[in-house]
């Protein structure tokens, strides 16, 4: 993919002293499929937290088979709180074995609980996973998760370890992972725990924390499982090594259902956005120098980047190739160079100058390398990350200001939507698509309107309600107060709540028409995965699903129970 610099146009705050950036730069769906993992993403704050309080991981049961059907039974202490994981385990099989929540075959299934568990808790927990839908968790259980192996590597390792030798790094390398994520379902999803509910003392109170350590587990199982069945095979068979278990993550797919997750978590979105644009803010603001310990630590950082990229055997279609990105990241590199050899950006002495070089590369970098750079920048400010992390979990509700006044509430459309009334809503490709739950699949989908059939459409369709509050707004007192509007247009209650809710956030919503034609659905999934998640290598599949890695480079358990190996992320290949 040819590498483009970002468009500037509407680059809007001041250049002389850093700023949050406008929604009208960051909202763009395109914008936001190339914003980049940071110190906020929930793998690396989960993984940060473990860290610090010395999580301890067990296994207390442990009773599979040569065939991999069995049972076992993990503990994970923090401190605090003990959890279980309950896994079970399956021989793997074909038939029926597509990784969808429709499919009827996985080869693991787990819960995540509140510890400890009875045996009675193991037993039931079995029963009810397997019916999904039918299934309803016991008291405690935070999450259920699936997942599935890799065709190529799973074996492969095995294979190698029972012939007393490592793993090709090659072959490894095609994919970094032994199993893949097929499924985490939480906050409420068959009866498990909602995360509101939590106590705000709990271990796991932030946001996707119960998923990302559920997650973290399906690769310590992995790992376990590939030792335990090369032994099947071999008495003396070989141990993963402790570099290659690192290298190893979770494999992850993602499709529409991440795009209306934006849609209804809007203020889980806006504070996201907002406290990595207060990071990048506050490390643009320090003031570095020539021979400055925070700049050679940046240098590090870009350093493995680049390596990370460069090393990338994934094939992507719609997004930049990593080798590119890895060119891009190596001008950053020689910029940064320059500001800790010199203390001159550019050869002038500047007051903020991670701000001034954040500003130059924008007029001729290819916004994903920017992205990372920005990303790494909050890797010089841990501390006030890690207070914007207790942060993240707000209220999600909606409510109405029945007092606000028609003309108050209009003002605020054409203040915070200007977007909408800009963008087409009225040609034939602004409105070819509707999306609906498929019925066979129970998964959303996107089709055009004519083959669709009669459907109940998912879709927030932001601008076309934009603009018809404000049409039906405009013929009114601007004095007449929102409850007697409401009394006269019940039908438009939900739009006069959400626009009224999310008055003053300025990243809650991507400025994009999910009818037409031209939005490429990947871009708002790449943003969670990436963005929001820290998932690696994300590439897509027919511009809606995508692939990635979680947790590539993370540390073992072993490093988490002695608080090392804390900065895990972008890992070079183990030497062979």
């Amino acid at each position: 993919m040819s590498i483009q610099p970002m468009d500037l146009s509407e680059r809007q705050h001041p250049q002389d002293a850093p700023q949050p950036r406008p929604a009208s730069v960051l909202m763009k769906p395109a914008r936001l499929s190339v914003m980049q993992a940071s110190r906020l993403s929930t793998t690396r704050l989960l993984m940060a937290k473990a860290i610090r309080g010395r999580w301890k991981f067990t296994c207390l049961d442990w009773d599979i088979d040569e065939r991999s059907s069995g049972t076992a039974l993990y503990r994970i202490d923090t401190g605090e709180m003990a959890f279980d994981f309950i896994v079970h385990s399956f021989e793997p099989a074909k038939e029926g074995r597509n990784g969808r929540i429709i499919g009827g075959v996985w080869d693991m299934m787990a819960a995540l609980v509140e510890g400890p568990v009875s045996a009675e808790d193991v037993r039931t927990t079995g029963k009810e996973i397997k019916k999904l839908y039918a299934g309803r968790a016991t008291p405690g259980t935070l999450v259920w998760a699936r997942s599935n192996r890799s065709s190529r590597v799973f074996e492969h390792t095995v294979d190698a370890l029972a012939h007393g030798r490592q793993p090709d790094i090659g072959t490894l390398a095609e994919v970094c992972y032994l199993m893949r994520n097929t499924g985490l379902d939480g906050n409420g999803t068959f009866g498990t725990r909602s995360f509101r509910a939590l106590e705000p003392n709990h271990p796991l109170r932030r946001p996707l924390d119960a998923q990302m350590l559920s997650a973290y587990m399906m690769r310590v199982f992995s790992i376990d499982l590939v030792n335990h069945l090369a032994r099947c095979r071999n008495v003396n068979a070989a141990k993963l090594a402790p570099e290659i278990q690192r290298f190893l993550g979770v494999g992850n797919g993602s499709a529409l259902g991440l795009v209306l997750f934006v849609n209804n978590h809007p203020h889980l979105v806006h504070h996201w956005i907002a406290s990595r644009e207060k990071a990048i803010v506050a490390a643009e603001r320090l003031p570095v120098g020539r021979g400055d310990a925070r700049l050679a630590h940046l240098l590090a950082l870009l350093d493995r980047a680049i390596t990370f990229r460069a090393q990338d055997r994934m094939d992507y279609e719609r997004f930049a190739a990593s080798r590119d990105i890895a060119s891009e990241l190596q001008k950053i590199r020689h910029a940064v160079q320059a500001l800790y050899s010199t203390g001159l950006v550019n050869g002038v002495a500047r007051r903020f100058p991670l701000y001034a070089l954040a500003q130059s590369f924008e007029e001729t970098i290819h916004e994903e390398a920017v992205e990372t750079f920005l990303g790494l920048l909050t890797e010089l400010t841990p501390e006030l990350c890690d207070q914007l992390a207790e942060q993240l979990g707000v209220d999600e509700e909606f409510t109405t200001e029945p007092q606000m006044t028609v003309g108050h509430l209009r003002n605020l459309l054409h203040d915070q939507y200007g977007w909408s009334f800009e963008i087409d809503i009225d040609s034939p490709a602004a409105s070819k698509y509707v999306w609906y739950k498929s019925a066979t699949a129970e998964e959303p989908r996107r089709g055009p309107k004519e083959e669709a059939g009669d459907v109940h459409n998912l879709a927030l369709d932001l601008p076309r309600l934009v603009r018809e509050l404000d049409e039906a707004l405009a013929v009114l007192p601007p004095e007449m107060t929102t409850a007697r509007f409401l009394l006269e247009r019940p039908a438009l209650r939900f739009i006069v709540s959400r626009v009224q809710t999310l008055d003053g956030l300025a990243y809650h919503s991507p400025q994009m028409n999910m009818m037409g034609e031209d939005l490429i659905p990947c871009d708002i999934t790449r943003f969670i995965n990436i963005g929001i998640h820290g998932i690696d290598k994300t590439r897509d599949y027919q511009q809606r699903a995508l692939r990635g890695v979680m947790y590539q480079g993370a540390p073992t358990v072993e490093d988490i129970a002695s608080g090392t190996h804390t900065d895990w992320f972008h890992p070079e290949e183990p030497q062979a």
